[in-house]
């Protein structure tokens, strides 16, 4: 990721491009604060594809299967002095 500031982008963009192609997100800063970042297509594309459920990402896991006993200990809490 490069920061570029507007006056760059507006002499440079080709190569702003190329570099958010290749590199990554680009960041634009106006007047030295934070304004818009410059993304490539397949970036974009991440970004909008929907995201699926914490159900359906446990129900992927090649550990699926796996069956852990897990026990709640059953001794008393220790004391805490405050």
């Amino acid at each position: 990721m490069s920061t570029w500031q507007i006056q760059q982008v507006k002499q440079r963009l080709s190569e702003v491009i190329r570099h958010a192609k290749n590199e990554g997100p680009q960041k634009v800063t106006d007047r030295g604060e934070d304004s818009v970042w410059i993304i490539s297509d397949r970036d974009y594309a991440k970004l909008k594809q929907p995201r699926e459920s914490i159900v359906t990402f446990f129900q992927r896991s090649p550990h699926r299967d796996i069956h852990l006993k897990l026990e709640r200990r059953k001794d008393l809490p220790r004391d805490i002095e405050l």
